[in-house]
């Protein structure tokens, strides 16, 4: 339940990217995938790398995902920003 938290507080944050120009790196798309994985690995570091269970759910559990999905959407930016806005390459 803890990583269902982590996502979806980064899904939500994800939202207010319609606010800023997009020049995300592979653009909306680029964007969603930064903001969920930067929440997960967030919340992962914070709470002692472990994933708590059901027992420990908690709102401020799902508030740990914000630090790291405000820091990969300002990377996503900064990487789209410096390459030109261009299709993730895999």
């Amino acid at each position: 339940m803890a990583v269902f938290a982590w996502v979806t507080m980064g899904l939500a944050f994800w939202h207010f990217a319609i606010f800023v120009p997009d020049r995300f790196w592979g653009g909306i798309v680029g964007s969603f995938l930064f903001a969920l994985v930067g929440g997960v690995i967030s919340g992962f570091v914070l709470s002692g790398l472990t994933v708590p269970g059901n027992d420990d759910l908690s709102i401020q559990l799902a508030f740990e995902a914000l630090p790291g999905t405000l820091l990969a959407l300002a990377l996503c930016y900064w990487l789209g920003a410096r390459r030109g806005n261009v299709a993730l390459e895999l």
